[in-house]
């Protein structure tokens, strides 16, 4: 059989790969052609097979392409080339893993494996590591969860020896594992912030970034900083600029907050509106096949044809004066969340207005103090100049500012173009706020509208549906079955 393997072409991990083996092993009859038909979710998958027993999923060699199956509990790579344990990730809920007869060698490929706290049983027989003498202890002392390897139960005496065997090894990497789950907490509780932050179209604002932004690609203002008294000047503008940073941003996240109550208030009307209309709606169903329910048992009690058909019509009327009525009720929400809808819209797009107008009045003042700044380093730059024309200035200076000293408009040429730098710097970071916060706005009102619209055709459809069905009962009630 290895053989035969070791003859085969290796074969990639894909989606093609995962659909077909799904398929052959998932639902079969009219549960399977339900789902061809619907289209596989990986998501919903909790077991697999990739192994030698179906030659198509023979002679892989990496595992790969496993990301969507985030539910999957049971895993069979056996009979493959495979000599590395890893790409597993995403299958947090891994129960059951078979590599048996593969090609793994390396013991630290069980360390990546206690990763998966849901792992109970674990197949590695046939692969060369299997052979080596400490295999089992260093399995059950790495995987202490583990309840079998190679289909068979480990006992607790094996378990405690491993324990003690690898204890020093052990405790050094749950050091390390703790340090590492430290470091990803904190990260994640970033990106969170960041994300937050986002939301709120004011990330990096609560601190020195956009300043810093400013002088990263400004190669003469910094040659211009070690000009005397510009160090000063620097760190006092510094000190200005941000906390303007810091005035937009934390107004930005009160704005945030008041959008979201907003967003949620509106929401909740909504939902309320729709709730108690359907309440009302299924009131009138419920009068009405009490009543439909009462008639038609009387047509099949009356024997007399004029009387049936008499009743027939008031039964067909009864379903039309149904069908009015949920309309109307349809109708009368409607025009409630149209209006409540537009009060929304011009809440929303009078708040984000007002945000927008309060930001770019705080950049203004960035940019007031960029000016200032810029008139003062030019004074500054223009007077170390005359002091180096008279031979007055008390210092040499450094090689990178000394090389903007040719002449006057070289300096001012120098200023100038670190000033436009950092106009340019807020220019920018306005207009991506701007940009954003009404594309949000924009993206919000026109979901809100899509989403009315699509829920008004789905009630419709269903009012429309329903009482077709109740007006083709009653067209195909057979007078003949009646009267028998």
């Amino acid at each position: 059989m290895n053989r035969l393997c070791d003859s085969m072409e290796p074969k990639v991990m894909d989606d093609d790969m995962l659909k077909l083996a799904v398929g052959e092993q998932g639902p079969q009859e009219e549960a399977g052609q339900l789902a061809k038909q619907e289209g596989i979710l990986f998501k919903d998958v909790l077991s697999l097979q990739l192994d030698f027993r179906n030659l198509s999923f023979n002679n892989i060699e990496t595992i790969e392409g496993l990301d969507t199956l985030v539910n999957l509990e049971d895993l069979s790579l056996f009979n493959n080339r495979i000599s590395k344990i890893d790409s597993l990730d995403a299958l947090v809920k891994l129960q059951v893993l078979s590599l048996g007869n593969n090609q793994i060698d390396n013991m630290m490929n069980i360390v990546y494996l206690r990763r998966f706290q849901c792992l109970r049983t674990l197949s590695l027989s046939g692969n060369p590591i299997s052979e080596a003498e400490d295999y089992k202890m260093f399995i059950c002392a790495y995987l202490p969860d583990l309840v079998y390897l190679d289909f068979r139960r480990i006992d607790d005496h094996t378990k405690e020896l491993a324990e003690a065997k690898h204890q020093y090894s052990i405790d050094e990497l749950k050091h390390r594992e703790n340090l590492m789950q430290v470091r990803l907490q904190d990260e994640r509780a970033r990106q969170e912030e960041l994300e937050k932050h986002k939301t709120a179209f004011v990330e990096h604002l609560n601190g020195s970034f956009l300043f810093d932004s400013m002088y990263a690609e400004d190669s003469e203002g910094n040659k211009l900083s070690y000009l005397p008294g510009v160090s000063e000047l620097l760190e006092a503008y510094k000190d200005k600029f941000v906390i303007i940073c810091m005035n937009i941003f934390e107004y930005g996240l009160k704005q945030q907050e008041k959008r979201k109550i907003e967003l949620d208030t509106f929401s909740e009307c909504v939902h309320e509106a729709i709730q108690e209309n359907q309440e009302q709606g299924k009131r009138k169903i419920a009068q009405f096949e009490e009543k439909h329910l009462s008639s038609l048992s009387a047509i099949r009690e009356e024997s007399e044809l004029p009387n049936i058909e008499k009743m027939i019509l008031e039964c067909s009327a009864d379903v039309s004066e149904l069908f009015n009525e949920l309309m109307m009720l349809e109708m009368q929400l409607v025009e409630q969340l149209e209006e409540t809808i537009n009060m929304f819209e011009r809440n929303i797009v009078d708040m984000v207005g007002l945000f927008i107008e309060n930001v770019q009045s705080l950049m203004a003042q960035c940019r007031d103090l960029e000016n200032h700044h810029h008139e003062k380093l030019l004074e500054i730059s223009i007077s170390t100049l005359e002091k180096i024309v008279k031979g007055d200035l008390d210092e040499d200076l450094p090689d990178a500012p000394a090389s903007l000293f040719v002449d006057k408009d070289t300096i001012v040429n120098a200023v100038g173009a670190s000033h436009d730098i950092h106009l340019l710097k807020i220019d920018n970071r306005e207009d991506e706020l701007v940009t954003r916060i009404n594309s949000w706005c924009t993206r919000l009102v026109d979901k809100i509208h899509k989403d009315e619209i699509m829920r008004n055709r789905k009630r419709v459809k269903e009012i429309n549906q329903y009482i077709d069905h109740m007006q083709s009962e009653l067209d195909n009630l057979e007078y003949s079955d009646i009267l028998d």
